[in-house]
């Protein structure tokens, strides 16, 4: 069975910090790439941020959406199936609910399980 369980959401006041965690189980979490999205309710989910699966010997590769570059950064462990998202610096603007996202594409299929999120409200 697949799962996704995000944590580590919460109330922070602007300019604070929050590490959201992402486990994973149920399929081979070193293969497939993982990505933070949010949402904001009326509004689509959003890209934040993202990390590739990592080759034999390599790093993986990152990627962030211009309104998070330089405060939040994605970072994975693939010994505890679990990728992260450190949140430096949090605005009003980062309220939302944050979801976790594995994707793999192999060949003609795509493979792309979804967490349940978690909610990160930066109020004073």
């Amino acid at each position: 069975q697949v799962q996704l369980v995000e944590s580590g959401g919460g109330l922070v006041q602007p300019g604070g910090s929050l590490r959201l965690s992402c486990a994973a189980s149920g399929f081979t979490f070193s293969r497939y790439a993982m990505m933070w999205h949010r949402q904001v309710p009326g509004k689509e989910r959003e890209l934040v941020a993202g990390i590739t699966s990592a080759g034999a010997g390599s790093s993986p590769n990152t990627n962030y959406a211009d309104f998070v570059k330089g405060r939040f950064t994605i970072s994975r462990d693939n010994a505890k199936n679990t990728v992260y998202l450190q949140m430096n610096s949090l605005k009003p603007e980062d309220t939302a609910v944050y979801y976790c996202h594995a994707h793999r594409a192999a060949g003609v299929l795509q493979y792309a399980y979804w967490g349940q999120g978690t909610q990160v409200t930066v109020s004073s």
